[in-house]
């Protein structure tokens, strides 16, 4: 026979009152039973403390006899040293207060050693004329809990440490990163001059962009007298980053100063400069090679033109703004990089620059700077050239101002170190302004 949810009912019942007795058969076969087998602890005291009734199950955790405990053992004995301190200082007065407590977190002495951590919870029993005849108190052991709490305390502290060992080691990684930086800035100066020297007849102004700080950058310039007065001035790139490309910079610029002293023609120094790279590096099955723009410049003064003769080894053609309004690339065309083979076709012009031209000299990071998404969204010579036309007519520290702001606008896009250099002839040549625009 079946109820009418589909639950049987016990064998042998014969209607409700059949039903009521098998279940009711099921129970404690006591109150007294259940409280002693009670999953919890239980016990009573009186006002001071001393336990009057205590259960077997309380008893077992504690591993105590009734005997020694009822009568002759208050409730505070059970405690430990810091659970009796807080049972005197909080415990028994609120429940004095208040009549109650629930789920107090106390410690419990184990007879033979340990302690068991507990959840209390105390109610005090009244008489007819409301005075306090007792207490009861019901315990839960609270191991399971507690250990989980000082486990989850543990991953806290832990986590805690790991959180302050990466604030520490970013914070000591970023004051590496800023002494590597120093020490790279150093460095990169020395690459390059602290300052362009004043050069009579002609204006000059300077601009390098370094796209990442914490790198050593590939690109390099010069400015430096020569026999008579001639001024000598290159401009280049070499390949790589880092300490390598650092190297060849070094070894670069010396070379050229080197061979611009023994013999300035233009063509003449880049060959010096392509036997010395290849014999160092290509013959030792390491190539390295840079591209260059190396020229000679004559100012004229008040006596004749400014004479520029120039010779480029793989380098984007230099740029003159004229007077007029107009913008024009110098071409040198069949130079090819530096250093790849024994002797090297290099590609040499001459211009001359009358008053209020400015000639622009600049690296591939310019021109390459990306412009798009896509690989050929690159900025390009064309769009340099009109850009430069419509600064014409310019003075040198005019179009460095003007291209520095040019290249903080391609922002992501201008991922590559960027090297300028410009020079130009007053257009009222009595007036002979500075070099600007110096190493950033």
């Amino acid at each position: 026979m079946c109820r009418a949810n589909g639950v049987p009912e016990p064998a042998g019942t014969g209607g409700p009152a059949g039903t009521d007795a098998a279940f009711t058969a099921l129970l404690e076969d006591s109150a007294e039973d259940l409280y002693e087998s009670a999953p919890c602890g239980y016990l009573s005291t009186l006002m001071d403390g001393t336990i009057a009734k205590i259960n077997a199950t309380l008893l077992d955790w504690l591993g105590l006899e009734r005997e020694a405990v009822v009568g002759r053992k208050r409730f505070t004995d059970l405690l430990t040293v810091g659970g009796k301190l807080y049972h005197e200082t909080h415990f028994a007065p609120l429940l004095r207060m208040q009549g109650e407590l629930r789920g107090i977190a106390l410690d419990l002495r184990r007879e033979g050693g340990g302690r068991l951590p507990v959840l209390v919870s105390a109610v005090v029993k009244y008489g007819t004329e409301g005075e306090p005849l007792l207490i009861r108190v019901t315990v839960f052991d609270a191991s399971d809990r507690r250990a989980y709490e000082t486990e989850l305390l543990h991953r806290r502290k832990e986590a805690e440490r790991a959180h302050a060992e990466a604030v520490e080691a970013r914070r000591q990684a970023e004051a590496d990163r800023a002494r590597l930086a120093d020490a790279l800035a150093v460095l990169q100066r020395s690459l390059v001059p602290d300052s362009l020297p004043a050069v009579p007849g002609l204006e000059t102004a300077v601009h390098y962009h370094t796209a990442a700080p914490d790198q050593l950058g590939g690109d390099f310039y010069d400015l430096f007298p020569v026999a008579g007065d001639r001024w000598a001035f290159f401009l280049g790139d070499v390949c790589g980053k880092g300490p390598e490309a650092a190297s060849l910079t070094s070894l670069t610029r010396y070379t050229l100063r080197a061979a611009a002293h023994h013999d300035p023609d233009p063509a003449a120094a880049l060959a010096t400069l392509n036997a010395v790279l290849h014999e160092r590096y290509t013959a030792d099955g390491d190539p390295r090679y840079c591209t260059c723009v190396f020229g000679i410049v004559e100012p004229g003064g008040d006596h004749g033109p400014t004479v520029v003769r120039l010779a480029s080894g793989g380098h984007p053609p230099a740029l003159v703004l004229r007077s007029d309004g107009g913008a024009e690339f110098l071409p040198t065309p069949g130079g090819l990089l530096v250093g790849v083979l024994p002797q090297a076709p290099i590609g040499t012009a001459r211009t001359v620059l009358s008053a209020g031209d400015t000639l622009v000299l600049y690296t591939d990071g310019l021109t390459e700077a990306r412009t798009g998404p896509g690989r050929d969204d690159l900025y390009g010579e064309d769009a340099l050239r009109a850009f430069c036309a419509g600064l014409a007519p310019a003075a040198p520290d005019e179009v460095i101002t003007a291209l520095t702001g040019l290249l903080a606008g391609f922002g992501d896009g201008l991922n590559d170190d960027t090297a300028l250099l410009a020079l130009g002839v007053p257009a009222d040549s009595c007036l002979i302004r500075p070099a600007t625009g110096l190493p950033s």
